[in-house]
């Protein structure tokens, strides 16, 4: 028996907790892609995988459905992969140990993957009904969403032949998302250059834990704290009263989850030491009143490290690394002048780690205005060239505009009133969605986002609501039963 199985509704239950048997991290996505194809064939379902691990399955439409517009489902089978620091999970061979906390479904320790497995989940559903009545269906599994939409970019598209298109990667159940932002990675490398450990100087260990971090995008205007900009500060406020040199500094595990930890380790001697652990017991205090709102479990702790240190970065380096966490961008830019309460711009210095490479800051940039997200990105280069560091652009992906005679949305709406009883709502946000990159390759698409409720996404309280998920199940049913 599986922790779901009671819930029923389906299968989408039983398919979602079958997802979070199989790792499938950003970039490990093999296992559950082969699942997917194996579902397929075990059912006749025309299928196709191709070199992205992305996964195409075909249904027919049902009897009286075969002259209606067909639709396209569309979820990405990646999940960011954090957990606490206390817990013991390997993402790439364990399982998710899941639990039912009321109405909720969680994971423990970890992230859930809900987003986006549940999109996953109802899709699986959708192919395995025999009762189900419903137009052409095309179910599109993308991979490395979560990472830069690499699947989505990859995908041929050629024989996807649907005129409604239903992206299920949305949080917020009875909210229709009609536009999304376009966004960036940026990547900046500041080399090290390093020299022999003073004599008497001894390692320490400057630790920033119990964040709560959260969606770079969805959650950037909470004003939660980033670890890696409160590192800068603690950094910063060191150099200017005690000596010190910095070993490395390390901080986050994705650029699109706001940063919930962070460590650096120092070297100085035990007067200096005694001097600093006062400087970091001050400056928790000040930090914990500037959040006091946002994060009330904040942790700053110094101790001693338990390691032999022989080299340091030299001053300059020390000095540019602490530069760059001061100045990078972090949070909102610009609110929209059309949404009102929608970010239009923002950016997160989602990882700073460091390697033999050099010192590495990794930042999500979004923007719903691709010249505001040209400046952000702008901005980050000039810091860089500054400090002497390099800077390279990836993932960048193109925002999606919303259509304002959209005959599918009307239908949702209609079916959503129907199935809950609730009046639907519509929505822009400042997060990317695959829809921006199918609506560059298929213009003629009519597309909405949906999802029921989730919470915490990215983070180890990520959380699954029960009951919306029963009801946008229900609506769903609803909504394919209209298309007729």
């Amino acid at each position: 028996m599986g922790v779901l199985d009671a819930l029923g509704t389906d299968k989408v239950f039983y398919y979602f907790e079958e997802i979070t048997k199989i790792p499938h991290g950003s970039g490990n996505e093999a296992a559950l892609a082969q699942y997917i194809v194996d579902f397929a064939k075990e059912r006749g379902l025309e299928c196709r995988r191709d070199a992205a691990d992305n996964v195409v399955v075909k249904k027919a439409a049902t009897l009286g459905y075969e002259q209606a517009p067909g639709v396209i489902f569309q979820g990405h089978i990646d999940m960011v992969c954090e957990k606490l620091g206390s817990v013991e999970h390997d993402f790439t061979k364990d399982p998710l140990q899941l639990e039912i906390d009321g109405d909720m479904i969680r994971a423990k320790g970890t992230t859930l993957g809900a987003d986006n497995g549940i999109a996953v989940a109802f899709m699986l559903a959708v192919l395995d009904s025999t009762t189900l009545e419903h137009p052409f269906v095309e179910a599109v599994f993308t991979t490395n969403e979560e990472t830069g939409m690499d699947g989505a970019k990859a995908l041929d598209v050629s024989d996807l032949k649907g005129t409604y298109f239903i992206n299920m990667d949305s949080e917020e159940e009875g909210e229709f998302l009609v536009s999304c932002c376009g966004g960036r990675r940026v990547q900046v490398t500041l080399p090290v250059e390093k020299e022999a450990v003073k004599a008497g100087e001894e390692a320490y260990v400057l630790r920033i834990r119990g964040l709560k971090g959260g969606h770079s995008g969805s959650d950037i205007n909470l004003q939660r704290a980033s670890a890696n900009k409160l590192m800068g500060r603690l950094l910063d406020e060191l150099q200017s009263k005690v000596a010190y040199a910095l070993v490395r500094v390390e901080g986050g595990k994705m650029d699109n989850a706001i940063c919930r930890e962070a460590d650096a380790v120092l070297t100085m001697t035990a007067d200096a030491a005694k001097e600093a652990e006062k400087i970091v017991a001050e400056m928790e205090k000040v930090l914990k009143q500037e959040y006091h709102r946002t994060e009330t479990d904040m942790m700053i702790t110094w101790e001693k490290a338990n390691e032999a240190v022989t080299e340091v970065m030299t001053e300059a380096t020390k000095s540019h690394v602490i530069s760059i966490l001061l100045l990078i961008p972090y949070g909102v830019e610009t609110m929209s002048t059309d949404i009102e309460g929608l970010v239009e711009s923002s950016s997160n210095i989602g990882v700073v780690c460091t390697d033999e490479k050099g010192v590495h800051f990794d930042s999500a940039v979004r923007s719903a205005v691709a010249s505001r997200k040209e400046v952000i990105c702008r901005k980050i280069e000039a810091i860089a060239q500054l400090c002497g560091a390099s800077v390279e652009s990836s993932n960048d992906y193109p925002g999606w505009v919303y259509s304002d005679d959209s005959k599918l949305l009307v239908l949702l709406q209609d079916a959503y009133r129907k199935a809950t009883g609730r009046e639907p709502k519509l929505t822009a946000i400042h997060a990317g969605v695959e829809c921006g990159l199918f609506a560059e390759k298929m213009p003629w698409l009519d597309m909405v986002s949906l999802g029921p409720n989730m919470f915490d996404v990215h983070t180890p309280e990520e959380r699954l609501s029960i009951s919306s998920t029963v009801r946008t199940w229900d609506f769903l049913k609803e909504a394919l039963k209209q298309m007729k």
